[in-house]
């Protein structure tokens, strides 16, 4: 999920760090959305960033957004979503290998409208959920088979 995401805010326009970040920041999202969200009534503003702290929509989806250094990047909880999160939490998962999912996942973005993308609705039932399954088998498999490689 999270690496579809970013690959569609990248798409949609956002640099690279804010792609990233969105794309974890929904990841969170859908899995507390999944689980029944918790926790306290309306957006946690992390107290660093709280001038910067606004809403942020990319297409009709909606999150929360802070600029750090300059750059945009997405916030739940009151946790900001750095790059540095997304190579840690979604990058490793790959073991060495997200490079090539990355542009995958640009090449399959990119074949769809700019209205699909920007429909949060859209983007789930004509680009996530009809790969979801292949792609997270397909990548675990290119990772098993480098973590293999790697230990020869």
């Amino acid at each position: 999920m999270a690496t579809l995401q970013a690959a569609r805010a990248k798409t949609l326009g956002l640099p690279t760090a804010s792609a990233k970040s969105w794309g974890l920041n929904r990841a969170i999202y859908y899995a507390a959305a999944k689980r029944g969200f918790k926790g306290g009534k309306g957006p946690a503003k992390p107290k660093k960033y709280t001038a910067s702290f606004g809403e942020f929509h990319l297409g009709d989806d909606k999150a929360y957004k802070v600029t750090a250094a300059g750059s945009t990047l997405f916030t739940i909880g009151g946790e900001v979503q750095r790059p540095e999160d997304f190579r840690r939490q979604i990058e490793q998962r790959f073991v060495g290998t997200f490079k090539d999912a990355w542009a995958e996942a640009l090449r399959i973005v990119g074949v769809f409208s700019k209205p699909v993308l920007e429909s949060q609705q859209q983007f789930y039932m004509q680009v996530y959920r009809p790969r979801r399954d292949v792609l997270a088998a397909k990548w675990t498999e290119r990772t098993a088979q480098t973590k293999v490689s790697s230990q020869q």
